[in-house]
């Protein structure tokens, strides 16, 4: 364990070694030294090299064109295996299957506990309820379910209330149910998701596992945050994944966050915003290779024990707990995807203008996560048992993921007519320079065309309408699609280049609580 402390690396400032210290806080700094740049070079070129910059502005359209169809493509695989896996009773599936893998041994489905943990800070009652409401229907043995309730001290009194109406209705229906209260202002830690995720655990393994002696093997933690509404085949599902995995214990279990609970009170931004991330993670399932744990998500009680449950000083854990596994495991852990789903909230304040402030700080935060790129390359350098194509890989992937969603919405939809603008000499002369607002905006309407299979996939997401809605509802659900350009600069882009910007300059974030409401 000793020789792999790195893998508990929050920040540069934890390295004691001043050489060390000094490469990591480059590695932070480095996605908004290389987003930044590209913005200035595009820029500059504009100026000095027109031509050539409206070549390139060209070429990368044409590019982003292929990029949408070859995404679209996998959306769409992804999409038919979910309402596949949507129509099976996975109970059912699960009479005749016994483990791949000779880790589990000979243990059948009916041996499998499930671990359920939802942190909560000072989430409505009604939200918190409606997730143990749906836990409480699962077709799968409630007496295989150890559910926690994960609160947070300085929560205070509401929280405290709430904990406790949830107790009273739902306390005696799963085998084991536990309210812990993770304790504020604790030396080391941020105050967060992963802290109290931690102390959770913790608290179940000595309070429930430990003295029931569960085998370690038999259980599958699912943490979810407080909004998640579960499917009722989800247990079974995850569970036929689990004991059919070639790699159970060195294995994430990744569902489909949809983000519909509140879908049809969520402003048109908030809604555009949350139907994209549900496809960026659509698209991901189809390519496992790439695909990183995200929000609610499932892994084995026995790897997570022997690497030390989640970190306590990082903002992302969800993503965080993927590279600490990959990095203790000497890179043996995949993302297996579920193609299932689970069903959580939009953004929705208050008020339009609190939606706004809260999806940006929302974005800011789940941007934020390239604080992983240092700690993971940090990682690859110190650890030389992973694979190096594996390592060139994965960095790859992850640093042209921070740096496209920094950089590509402004490129396409705000810099392309750069060139015309600002090009200098004869460049605004030529031929190229006046047809190049109209091929780069032909480009762009092809590629949008891919909007209306995303708006069909969309309708087919959303939840039952409620009643006081009128059809007319349903057009602009199809018409709010206009908004994707505006929608990727102002909650994509610039929230991104923000968290980049505020890593590089060591004004860390700390972890901001997305505010839960429903005004059905």
């Amino acid at each position: 364990m000793l020789e792999k402390n790195y893998t508990k690396i929050g920040r540069a400032a934890e390295i004691a070694d001043a050489k060390e210290r000094r490469f990591y806080r480059a590695l932070e700094m480095f996605p908004a030294f290389l987003s930044w740049s590209t913005l200035f070079l595009i820029v500059l070129l504009s100026w000095l090299l027109p031509f050539w910059m409206a070549i390139f502005i060209i070429a990368f359209d044409v590019y982003w064109l292929f990029k949408t169809v070859f995404l679209s493509l996998h959306m769409r695989s992804a999409f038919s295996k979910m309402k596949e896996n949507l129509k099976k009773n996975w109970l059912s599936e699960l009479a005749n299957i016994r483990p791949v893998s000779k880790e589990l041994g000979n243990i059948s489905w009916q041996d499998i506990y499930h671990l359920v943990i939802l942190p909560m800070y000072q989430e409505p009652l009604e939200v918190v309820r409606s997730s143990f409401l749906s836990l409480s229907k699962v077709n799968y043995p409630l007496d295989k379910l150890i559910v926690v309730l994960a609160t947070e001290g300085k929560g205070g009194a509401t929280t405290a209330l709430t904990a406790a109406e949830i107790r009273r209705e739902f306390g005696g229906r799963f085998f084991k149910f536990l309210v812990t209260e993770h304790p504020a202002d604790i030396a080391g830690e941020i105050a967060g998701k992963g802290s109290n995720d931690s102390w959770a655990i913790k608290e179940a393994r000595n309070k429930i596992i430990d003295e029931l002696k569960i085998s370690y093997e038999q259980i599958i933690v699912s943490v979810f945050d407080v909004d998640t509404v579960v499917h009722p085949e989800f247990f079974g599902r995850l569970t036929h994944a689990y004991l059919s995995s070639n790699k159970p214990l060195r294995s994430s279990f990744q569902p489909i966050p949809i983000f519909v609970n509140n879908i049809w009170v969520a402003p048109a931004f908030a809604r555009i915003f949350a139907f994209s991330t549900t496809f960026w993670q659509m698209i991901q399932q189809s390519r496992p290779e790439r695909l990183i744990t995200f929000s609610s998500q499932s892994i084995g009680f026995k790897p997570l024990s022997e690497l030390g449950f989640w970190q306590t000083n990082v903002v992302s854990e969800d993503s965080r707990i993927f590279w600490q596994c990959l990095l203790y495991y000497d890179g043996d852990w995949q993302t297996a995807p579920l193609f299932f789903p689970v069903y959580m909230d939009a953004n929705v304040g208050p008020t339009f203008w609190a939606t706004i402030k809260n999806q940006y700080k929302q974005i800011q935060r789940w941007s934020y996560g390239v604080e992983n790129n240092a700690y993971f390359l940090f990682g690859f350098w110190k650890n030389n048992k992973i694979n190096k194509k594996k390592k060139w890989r994965l960095g790859f992937v992850m640093i042209e993921g921070a740096h496209s969603l920094a950089t590509n919405s402004l490129i396409i939809f705000l810099l392309g007519w750069l060139p015309t603008l600002i090009g200098r000499g004869e460049f605004s002369e030529t031929l190229l320079s006046y047809n190049l607002p109209y091929i780069t905006r032909l480009i762009m309407t092809f590629a949008m065309v891919g909007l209306i299979f995303t708006a069909i996939i969309a309708a087919n997401l959303l939840p039952p309408r409620p009643p006081h809605y009128g059809r007319f509802k349903y057009v602009w659900m199809f018409l709010q699609w206009l908004l994707f350009p505006l929608n990727m600069i102002l909650f994509g882009s610039i929230p991104s280049l923000d968290s980049q910007t505020r890593l590089a300059l060591g004004k860390y974030l700390g972890f901001w609580n997305t505010p839960k409401s429903r005004n059905f």
